[in-house]
């Protein structure tokens, strides 16, 4: 018995720290771009680690009950990149651009509840082909890994590469992911766990410096109501808002598509309750991430790599950690000593979890025969969604703001286009059967 609870409580850890790793370094990103202090981070952080706990507690109770962490996407936070060159070029303040971006996400938020109350997401599902899942993964994995990469390479707003931060952060990758091949039962269940444990000693031994904070005033804090101001929303938004709909549905189809490959589900029918319910889940967690001001949360597929990893499929200590994150977002003191956490520490230990949702793409694209057809969509998908992570910044400043939020997302428009391309051009054998008419006999 005290074994189980010992390795019960080394679980619900290690969950702990994927949900923080998760979470730790996009917020310090869009600190980064928005210009914010080090005080403005730190509280954005601690609204960050309590919208995610809270959302990620949903999910597993209310919403597609698996263990799949939420965290801020990697698609959200594109959309606050491209919104702060757009305020930077137009003359806006990083405040009404903020206060747009609150706004987006309620939208989104609403439709996405709608559409998984009312059923609808379900009638939609017939778009997530295996093709489509899969392309979304493979984008999504590759546009994060040079976030995650570049994390680790360096300190943020450092534009020269840190050696020994380098070495230390390809430690991490590399010793995570030894250990969740080569290691031996518990073990390799908590290779990330120790992946960052050791690469936070490393970096401290090392004298790399960490975030600095200043003692907070008191013990417990909540977590400040839209700091950023009241939501506002303008025509162009709100088009983008319904856009970006469907790609945080193709998110949530992605991530139970992946975690069932894990976890099996008992049936078909499961899968679209199961789906309806996240969509649900998810649009409550929308509009609560934006009351808070923080990056739109949504389940992160990179889970069912983690599950992989490392074995943890029960629901329990998931929950547990997620309640956890959720509470110690009241206590500053606790929150400023995670801040510390190095980014390049997170994102190794992250990446390496995208080893494993590579894998998981290719079976979701490897469902159905890749034959000429599904070839090229798929050639063409990456080219074009991948191809546009390398376009030089501010390319597309001359068109509609509209236009800008959706061909400087590579994500947005490689989803767009294996969606449009899988449903316009259809198999051969398929047009078939819908040119047969039915013969009716006379007399």
């Amino acid at each position: 018995m005290k074994q189980l609870r010992f390795y019960g409580g080394l679980s619900i850890i290690q969950w702990f720290f994927f949900l923080l790793a998760t979470s730790v370094a996009l917020p310090i990103v869009i600190g980064g771009v928005f210009h914010l202090s080090m005080e403005e981070i730190s509280e954005l952080m601690q609204r960050t680690f309590f919208v995610v706990g809270i959302s990620s507690f949903l999910q597993g109770w209310l919403g597609h009950r698996y263990p799949v962490a939420d965290g801020p996407a990697g698609s959200w936070v594109s959309v606050f990149v491209i919104l702060a060159g757009v305020a930077v070029q137009n003359g806006q303040s990083t405040k009404e651009t903020l206060q747009l971006l609150e706004g987006g996400m309620i939208f989104s938020g609403l439709l996405l509840f709608i559409l998984g109350a009312t059923g609808l997401v379900n009638r939609l599902q017939f778009l997530f082909t295996p093709l489509v899942t899969g392309s979304f993964l493979l984008i999504l994995a590759l546009q994060l890994s040079g976030v995650f990469l570049d994390g680790m390479l360096r300190l943020q707003g450092d534009s020269n590469l840190n050696h020994e931060i380098a070495v230390i952060s390809i430690g991490v990758f590399v010793l995570v992911i030894v250990l969740s091949i080569k290691g031996k039962g518990w073990i390799k269940s908590y290779s990330v766990l120790f992946g960052i444990l050791f690469g936070w000693l490393l970096y401290f031994i090392s004298g790399q410096s960490s975030n600095i904070i200043s003692t907070p005033d008191s013990l417990i804090k909540f977590p400040d109501i839209l700091p950023w101001g009241a939501p506002s929303l303008n025509i162009g938004m709100a088009v983008t808002s319904i856009i970006f709909t469907f790609v945080l549905i193709s998110n949530t189809v992605a991530a139970v598509t992946a975690v069932t490959q894990v976890i099996p589900p008992k049936s078909e029918k499961a899968i679209n309750q199961t789906i309806s319910r996240a969509s649900k889940a998810g649009g409550i967690s929308h509009v609560f991430t934006a009351l808070f001001s923080a990056v739109g949360v949504v389940p992160l597929p990179v889970s069912a790599g983690f599950i992989r990893l490392t074995g943890q499929k029960r629901i329990f200590p998931f929950m547990a950690a997620s309640l956890a994150l959720a509470g110690i977002s009241f206590v500053p003191t606790i929150v400023n000593f995670l801040a510390t956490l190095p980014s390049p520490i997170a994102c190794a230990a992250s990446l390496a979890s995208f080893v494993q949702m590579i894998g998981i793409s290719f079976q979701s694209l490897l469902k159905d025969s890749l034959d000429e057809r599904r070839l090229t969509i798929l050639g063409i998908t990456l080219l074009i969604g991948t191809g546009l992570m390398f376009l030089p910044e501010g390319l597309f400043r001359s068109l509609p703001t509209i236009l800008q939020y959706i061909f400087s997302n590579g994500l947005i428009v490689g989803t767009i286009l294996v969606i449009l391309l899988e449903q316009l051009w259809k198999p051969k054998e398929m047009k078939k059967e819908t040119t047969k008419l039915p013969i009716n006999k006379v007399g």
